[in-house]
């Protein structure tokens, strides 16, 4: 990007000339205002009601998602929203949440704003609203708007303050460019992420319906040609080992040597290994004489966020802090279904039942030896986990593919605006 000529560092073919600097005032058709007073007690009819909670979903407004508030017809008239409208918050608890922005690109005719909102109207001749939504998400806007915003208990902001922000833009064909461009792409976002919340809510409801509950010795559904009881097993009676790490302070982190894992690095079904430390080959061979972590383990977490758990499928070996617990099941028993049966709904209510602690809660060894659950054969368990393990793998690609494209529209977002 080169801020002097006003030009960004990657452009659609056929697009050269420099951008222009603008105030925002300079871009609207009919300036800034404030919406409507939303009383609580008129609340639940009316017109459809853009609040702050709004704001923070999507990248455009979700219309059908929005309130309802009872005003009168000429209130509503002065605040009508209209297509292109944007929206900022005007106040924030945190400096750097002053002025979050959002767009409504929806056709409703009864649709208005709340007083908590600033509205700026967009000239439509001369700007593309969605290439402005887009802008106004750049660091360079950002930062613009947070520098306007006045601090006291809360940050605030002003319409005088918005519309005083100075923003390059191209000619209106090259926003449009951009614009349709981003559109895409949130498009294509906000996509996974329904697929992704599909599967979750899947997943969700099978842990519940797989799993027999309370005073229950069957579940609700199973697979074809699985039938009879469950039977109930103490957690100790299934293990060939359940141990917890040690109390350990290393002496320094070394970045080349051996793992030491802690309960931060066990979140969400497996070893988060991004923001792990490591210790000494000498530290550690001290620490695994106690706690010899191996490929296969169920490790769980025993205070921070307990009850957070994971199968582990690191090859390689690691040292464990005394807050995560290993479980080695004896051969009979699936170590992915005691993973599943352990982060499902049954599973949380055992743990969250031996808690002990009040400022610092925990849960101790002895605890997790006394769990106890009901199993169905051993062939029963390979199937649960096999269908719940292939729904998290689904869940981990669209995690992924989401993190990608957010990542590419970032950087879009630095190299595609000056």
């Amino acid at each position: 990007m080169s801020a002097e000529n006003k030009v960004p560092a990657i452009r659609f073919k056929g697009f050269s000339k420099r951008w222009t600097v603008k105030k925002l005032q300079d871009l609207t058709e009919t300036g800034f205002s404030n919406g409507v007073f939303n009383d609580p007690q008129k609340v639940g009819k009316g017109y459809r009601l853009i609040n702050v909670k709004d704001m923070y979903a999507g990248n455009s407004i979700d219309v059908e998602s929005l309130s309802l508030v009872d005003i009168d017809e000429k209130e509503f008239k002065k605040n009508k929203v209209e297509y292109g409208d944007i929206f900022f918050t005007r106040s924030s608890l945190v400096k750097e949440g002053i002025a979050y922005s959002n767009v409504n690109l929806s056709n409703h005719q009864n649709i208005t704003f709340d007083g908590h909102l600033i509205r700026m109207q967009p000239c439509k001749r001369s700007t593309n609203p969605v290439f402005l939504s887009s802008l106004f998400k750049t660091p360079s806007a950002r930062n613009q708007f947070i520098l306007g915003g006045k601090t006291t208990t809360m940050t605030t902001i002003g319409q005088s303050d918005i519309a005083s922000v100075e923003v390059p833009i191209p000619s209106v064909e090259e926003q449009t460019k951009i614009g349709n461009y981003f559109q895409q792409l949130d498009t294509l976002i906000a996509q996974h992420q329904k697929k992704h919340d599909k599967l979750l809510n899947l997943k969700k409801a099978l842990l519940e319906l797989m799993f027999p509950k309370q005073g229950a010795t069957e579940p609700k559904i199973r697979f074809k040609g699985f039938s009879g009881e469950w039977e109930e097993k103490g957690l100790e009676e299934i293990s060939v080992k359940i141990q917890d790490g040690t109390h350990f302070s290393p002496k320094s982190f070394d970045t080349e040597d051996f793992l030491y894992i802690t309960s931060k690095n066990v979140k969400n079904g497996y070893i988060e290994l991004s923001k792990a430390q490591f210790i000494s080959k000498e530290e550690h061979d001290n620490i695994y004489k106690r706690c010899d972590v191996k490929q296969g383990d169920v490790l769980l977490t025993k205070d921070g966020t307990i009850g957070q758990a994971c199968v582990n499928e690191l090859s390689i070996p690691f040292s464990l802090l005394s807050s995560v617990a290993f479980i080695r099941l004896n051969p009979n028993f699936s170590n992915y279904f005691l993973y599943h049966l352990l982060v499902s709904q049954i599973g949380q209510k055992e743990i969250e039942s031996q808690i002990a602690g009040q400022a610092l809660k925990r849960i101790t060894l002895t605890k997790i030896n006394n769990f106890s659950f009901d199993f169905p054969s051993h062939q029963e368990q390979q199937k649960i986990a096999s269908c719940l393990s292939a729904l998290d793998a689904l869940i981990t690609q669209h995690q992924a593919q989401l993190k990608k494209l957010s990542n590419i529209k970032q950087a879009c977002l630095e190299k595609m605006f000056v």
